[in-house]
């Protein structure tokens, strides 16, 4: 039985819409008809060829809901259970990290539409121990974006500590999220954008921002913290500037172009710089139990899976905001 998928053949060559066969879940994997996929700047890493090692000719697409059409796993998943599946797709469950709770830096680790094909096609397969559970409240598309936007905005959140005015650098599709929980937590929260986003500006401030500006701007107060969403090297020193001391600088990005030298003083003092890799399950539990009790408003636009190349060109040139989502 064959399915449509969209299918990278090699890097920077558009995605082409295929029939091929329908897969069929191995030992402890669930089959999942794709309701709905995210699209993610890492998947435009993908396509470029800045993550240098995928799997081809590869299937897209990382923050995936689906419902199960067939399991050969024995977990409590059922068929017609309505599922997430995230980045990590796979680890070893053996060596240092995934025995210390760190599986996010698991050296064989394995990820969704990168070595394991994603969900830019009508079914997909998927590791069931790597599979969430979603909250009822969300549907199907606006559940997308929680499965790595979300996911990985809350880890870079959890860095920040208790900080309580904290900058976010580049205002997309995981701070959008993020945003929201931050200011459920009485969190202060500035926006900067690329110099000239209005739209981006007014976007943040209507979702809750204290202050929106340029990333070239100097925010009005000092910083406790700062999350660089955007991946952009400069504004490493940009946001230590801009934090007070003691203060951190988290990396949200999965890929990021060279950060320039910079004078030790803007680091000293005890400020610090972090980088987030990936996500563990852990997180993934924590946060779509946090987005049970908040109600997240995803803001999304919805592409058929033709369109697939459309989608991934209007996020790069940031045509709309919040999250594109692939219905298959």
């Amino acid at each position: 039985m064959v399915m449509k998928a969209m299918l990278l053949i090699s890097p920077k060559r558009p995605l082409e819409m295929v029939d091929i066969v329908k897969p069929t879940p191995a030992t402890g994997q669930l089959q999942l008809r794709v309701r709905a996929c995210g699209v993610c700047r890492t998947d435009l890493h993908v396509f470029d060829g800045d993550l240098a090692e995928p799997k081809l000719p590869l299937i897209p697409g990382h923050q995936i809901v689906g419902t199960v059409e067939m399991s050969a796993a024995s977990s409590h998943f059922k068929i017609g259970d309505r599922v997430g599946v995230p980045w990590l797709g796979w680890s070893c469950g053996k060596c240092k990290y995934c025995r210390s709770g760190r599986e996010n830096l698991c050296d064989l680790a394995r990820y969704t539409g990168y070595h394991i094909d994603g969900g830019f096609a009508e079914y997909c397969i998927a590791d069931e121990r790597f599979c969430f559970p979603l909250p009822d409240a969300y549907s199907d598309i606006q559940a997308a974006p929680l499965l790595c936007a979300g996911l990985i905005g809350y880890r870079a959140y959890r860095m920040t500590g208790d900080a309580t005015r904290i900058g976010f650098y580049g205002f997309g599709a995981a701070a959008h999220i993020l945003i929201q929980l931050a200011k459920s937590r009485g969190r202060e929260i500035y926006a900067f954008t690329r110099d000239g986003d209005r739209a981006g500006q007014e976007f943040a401030m209507k979702l809750g921002a204290v202050w929106a500006g340029s990333s070239a701007d100097s925010p009005p107060v000092t910083l406790d913290a700062a999350i660089i969403f955007a991946p952009i090297g400069p504004l490493v020193p940009a946001a230590l500037m801009a934090v007070d001391k003691g203060g951190v600088v988290v990396c949200a990005g999965i890929h990021m172009s060279d950060i320039p030298s910079f004078p030790y003083s803007i680091l000293w003092n005890e400020r610090s710089i972090k980088s987030v890799a990936n996500l563990t399950r852990q997180d993934g539990h924590e946060f779509m139990e946090l987005a049970s009790n908040i109600h997240i408003q995803t803001e999304v636009v919805a592409y058929p899976l033709e369109r697939a190349n459309e989608a991934l060109e209007d996020l790069r040139f940031g045509r709309f905001q919040g999250v594109a989502v692939i219905i298959p």
